[in-house]
């Protein structure tokens, strides 16, 4: 298996599904430029992007953390059987997630924490499966970390106006169940646990987080979607289509930027295709990104 370290920590990257976006470049990022993405064909094809279908290659997997006291799984993608008719690439999937997490060593009942840096449909999927009709935590004896924030931007019961909005479906049946069942923990950014901290990274939707790991004078940044695909290292000021305060997460993603090539953190994101881990350097007035290959044990 594919392993990064940090510190004391070790990372996995559980996969549900990687290919092509199902919108085309222009419409993935309204502000795209042609000229920077045709300046950076030659690293980016073919695992970030199909010049023959005019696709960006996007990655779903979530990362499993493993300290020495605790199994943390960070974002749970789309899930199975959930219905998003309105994103037709996560709409009633049957994958082999959880095939996947067990060959990466650990059960579902092994998983201490499970972490959500917000909560749109391919973020907070398998937090709930499907169980003689009714959805149930997937992760029976984990707590559940969400940013208060969002959840009461999610919640038809404390904003009625997501009564109307279909994407509501995912807080219904991968989010209140997990409430339901008492094993959410509902936080601001400052909380703390084992080596992570949750840090507000809003923009891309409004309780959205970044979980910080600390391990031996070595740091991560789990950063959800607050960047979309590795060109946005070169081009942050590309917004993505789903980025509800386009605003905020241009200023959102600029600072983690800033932060990973000042502090020479790994930058863990959610969708960057092989290998999917960067390291952020400056370059003149500009970012520029290295990946980082994993080790593999086994």
């Amino acid at each position: 298996m594919a392993v990064w370290q940090v510190g004391s920590a070790t990372v996995q990257r559980i996969e549900e599904q990687i290919g092509p976006a199902n919108v085309p470049v222009e419409v993935y990022f309204p502000t795209l430029e042609r000229t920077v993405l045709d300046k950076h064909l030659d690293w980016l094809v073919p695992n970030h992007y199909l010049p023959e279908t005019d696709r960006f290659i996007t990655s779903v997997h979530s990362w499993l953390i493993r300290t020495p006291r605790h199994n943390i799984l960070i974002d749970c993608c789309a899930g199975n059987h959930k219905d998003r008719p309105w994103t037709p690439r996560f709409h009633q999937l049957n994958t082999k997630y959880l095939d996947r997490l067990s060959a990466a060593g650990v059960s579902p009942k092994e998983i201490d924490f499970v972490c959500c840096t917000h909560l749109h449909a391919d973020h907070a999927g398998w937090n709930t499966l499907l169980q003689d009709g009714q959805w149930v935590p997937t992760f029976p004896r984990a707590k559940y970390i969400f940013s208060r924030l969002e959840v009461a931007y999610w919640d038809p019961r404390t904003n009625p106006a997501m009564g109307k909005d279909p994407r509501s479906a995912v807080f219904v049946d991968s989010v209140l169940p997990v409430i339901t069942a008492g094993r959410a923990v509902l936080v601001d950014a400052g909380y703390t646990f084992d080596n992570l901290t949750v840090e507000a990274s809003s923009g891309h939707s409004p309780g959205h987080s970044t979980f910080v790991l600390s391990s031996s004078g070595q740091q991560a940044l789990f950063c959800g979607d607050a960047i979309h695909h590795a060109i946005q290292v070169y081009a942050p000021h590309w917004n993505h289509m789903a980025d509800e305060d386009p605003g905020r997460a241009q200023d959102a993603r600029f600072k983690l930027l800033h932060r990973c090539s000042d502090e020479k953190s790994l930058l863990f994101p959610v969708h960057f295709g092989a290998p999917h881990v960067v390291r952020v350097h400056r370059a003149a007035d500009a970012f520029e990104p290295e990946f980082i290959e994993a080790s593999h044990d086994g």
